[in-house]
């Protein structure tokens, strides 16, 4: 079985740990009523509207 010859240092270690914790920004696409940015696949927050319908009364 492999044994490794040093010990690996806690910078060497972070490092390679960091690499895959990155996060991706969140996908935001315009409403079609009002134009405003909003998430997809969600009702928009400024217009009320979802799928070219109104689902809530927004002021």
């Amino acid at each position: 079985m492999a044994v490794p010859k040093r010990k690996t240092s806690k910078a060497r270690r972070d490092k390679r740990r960091s690499a895959n914790s990155k996060l991706a920004a969140p996908a935001i696409s315009k409403c079609p009523q009002c134009h405003e940015p909003k998430l997809p696949h969600r009702v928009c927050k400024s217009c009320g509207y979802y799928k070219n319908k109104e689902v809530i009364d927004a002021e």
